[in-house]
C-alpha cells in the first residue's frame, strides 16, 4: 500500500532522512521505533506533506500513485491520515463543524454525496463511542482546553470518521495515562485493523504495542531503517536499549 524507496529529506539545510526504504502492505500495522532525533517525526511530516520539509531524493508510492505529486489535501482524499504528536488547537471552530467539513470535502473529491447533518451526527456518535468520548466534547472548540489525553482521543475519533486507508500515527501514546492508552490502542485496532488498511505507528514505548500488537517493528536510526523484525524486536529494545540492539 505504501512503498518508500531511498528517501532523502532535509529541514532547512540539515539532512534528516538519509536513504530510508520501507514497504507497508495492506493489512499490516508496522511500528517504527528509534532514538530521539532519528527522523521519525520527519518521516511522518514528509508523508503528510507538511511545509518546511524538502524531499531531496527517493520516492514514495501510495496506492499506486506518486505521493509527492499530490498536495496535502489530495493525499488526505486519497486515503492518507496523519496523526500529530502535538495536535493543534483551533479556537472558534467546533469539533463537529471541523469534522463534518473535512469528511464532506473528502467525499466531494471522490464524487460521493456529502452526509446530511443527521447522518454525520450518527456517524460521529458511533466513532466517539469507540474512544469512550462524550458527544459534548465534540461540540467544543477543536482541542481548546483539552488535556493531552483528550486531544489524542479526539484525534482518533477524527480518524474513525474520516476512515482512511492508511494512517501515519506520530507518537499517539504521548501524554496518555494508562486508561487512555488502552482506549486509544483499542480504537486503533477497531478502526484500522483490516485487510484493506494499514498503519505506520511511530512510538517510543512497548506499552502501546502491548495493546495494538503490530505485525512488524522497524528501528529508524540516523535517517535510515537499520533493522526490521517481528514484535519481539520491540521487546528486545525495551529490555536492552538501542545501543545494545543496534550493535
Amino acid at each position: 500500500m505504501l512503498t518508500i524507496t531511498d528517501l532523502h529529506a532535509s529541514v532547512g539545510d540539515k539532512p534528516i532522512l538519509k536513504g530510508l526504504t520501507l514497504d507497508v502492505p495492506a493489512g499490516e500495522i508496522h511500528a517504527i521505533m528509534g532514538p530521539n532525533g532519528a527522523g521519525k517525526s520527519t518521516l511522518a511530516n514528509v508523508l503528510g506533506g507538511k511545509p518546511g520539509y524538502e524531499v531531496t531524493g527517493g520516492s514514495v508510492v501510495f496506492r499506486g500513485q506518486d505521493l509527492f505529486a499530490l498536495e496535502p489535501h489530495e493525499r488526505a482524499a486519497a486515503g492518507l491520515f496523519l496523526g500529530f504528536q502535538y495536535p493543534v488547537e483551533i479556537p472558534g471552530v467546533s469539533n463537529v463543524q471541523f469534522l463534518r467539513e473535512a469528511l464532506n470535502a473528502q467525499r466531494r473529491s471522490r464524487d460521493e454525496a456529502p452526509l446530511t447533518g443527521g447522518e454525520f451526527l450518527k456517524l460521529a456518535k458511533d466513532k466517539a463511542g469507540l474512544l469512550k468520548m462524550d458527544m459534548d466534547m465534540l461540540k467544543r472548540q477543536v482541542n481548546v482546553g483539552f488535556s493531552g489525553g483528550e486531544k489524542k482521543r479526539a484525534e482518533m475519533v477524527q480518524m474513525g470518521i474520516l476512515d482512511p486507508a492508511f494512517a501515519v500515527l506520530d507518537e499517539t501514546d504521548s501524554g496518555l495515562d494508562i486508561d487512555a492508552l488502552r482506549i486509544v490502542g483499542a480504537g486503533i485496532n477497531a478502526i484500522m485493523r483490516s485487510p484493506d488498511k494499514a498503519v505506520l505507528l511511530i512510538t517510543h514505548y512497548q506499552r502501546l504495542l502491548d495493546v495494538v500488537r503490530p505485525d512488524k517493528v522497524s528501528i529508524l536510526a540516523g535517517g535510515r531503517i537499520v533493522e526490521t523484525g517481528g514484535p519481539e524486536l520491540a521487546l528486545r529494545l525495551e529490555a536492552e536499549g538501542y545501543d545494545s540492539v543496534m550493535a
